[in-house]
């Protein structure tokens, strides 16, 4: 279960660094919209991204969600990404993103599928 804090920030208009881990063992960070479930983080991303493939390759990750109006207050969640959701799902899970951060539908071209990576935590923190 996640922290409600941990998920308050995640369903707010906060932004996320996702880390992820390359081939070589170095970390790779994107700043990213977020979600969450009552259990999980959501993480929205395409299939043909080197993010998806890190976490194919190896599912642990970190994402730290920042508080927009005060970025020391964070919550850190390390897990691993335990399943993940393509199709329709994911292509209305990115446009309901767009809306909350944006005000206004998904405007980038998309490459590739769309999927969405479900975070399972090991470690929460809230600061």
């Amino acid at each position: 279960m996640l922290d409600p804090s941990v998920k308050e920030l995640a369903s707010g208009k906060n932004f996320a660094a996702f880390t992820t881990l390359l081939p070589d063992g170095r970390p790779q960070t994107h700043i990213m919209w977020v979600d969450a479930t009552d259990d999980q983080v959501l993480v929205n991303t395409e299939v043909e991204r080197q993010k998806y493939r890190n976490v194919q390759r190896d599912p642990r990750v970190t994402v730290t969600i920042f508080d927009r109006d005060n970025p020391y207050h964070y919550a850190e969640v390390r897990g691993r990404v335990t399943g993940t959701v393509v199709g329709d799902e994911a292509r209305q899970h990115l446009e309901s993103l767009s809306q909350r951060y944006n005000g206004a539908p998904y405007a980038n071209p998309i490459a590739s599928e769309r999927v969405i990576l479900r975070i399972t935590p090991d470690r929460q923190l809230v600061r």
